[in-house]
């Protein structure tokens, strides 16, 4: 074999590895995030507490809800409310290259009732929200409240 083809052969073998390398690493990240699941929803639980009981808002969130079959899921996380048959989406919506944290109090029948800003800044551009995207999120929200069985829908409505 000639020279050209030994460092033919050499760099793709570099590029392989490289692959293997980049491959790994993006399993081991995607083992870890859903491991620690739990861990980053307890996490985030303490922290909307401490949001409302600073905005002296007397709901609080008392437990996550794990939703195995994750159907349509927009990335957040479902609570318990405390003291309430309602749930919680905690959610964030990227606007203007800033995430935004979104809580959504979902009913028993699985409408959204009420977002609240979850941080300063959000309160502060909340209101310059557009619509539309608050109600794609509203929609997503109902649906996957509706298809993971987050809400029970029985009855009448009010």
């Amino acid at each position: 074999m000639s020279k050209i083809q030994l460092h033919q052969i050499q760099d793709i073998k570099d590029k392989v590895i490289l692959s293997c390398w980049v491959a790994g690493l993006l399993l081991l990240i995607s083992v870890l995030w859903i491991a620690t699941t739990p861990l980053q929803a307890n996490y985030l639980l303490r922290n909307v507490n401490n949001v409302l009981l600073n905005n002296n808002d007397s709901r609080r969130i008392s437990e996550y809800i794990h939703v195995k079959n994750r159907k349509t899921e927009i990335l957040g996380y479902w609570y318990q409310m405390y003291n309430s048959a309602e749930k919680m989406f905690v959610f964030t919506v990227f606007q203007n290259g800033i995430l935004i944290p979104l809580g959504a109090i979902v009913s028993t029948y699985g409408e959204v009732e009420e977002i609240i800003p979850l941080s300063a800044h959000a309160v502060q551009v909340f209101d310059g929200l557009p619509e539309s995207i608050l109600q794609m999120y509203i929609i997503r929200i109902e649906e996957s409240a509706v298809l993971n069985s987050i809400v029970q829908i029985t009855g009448e409505r009010q």
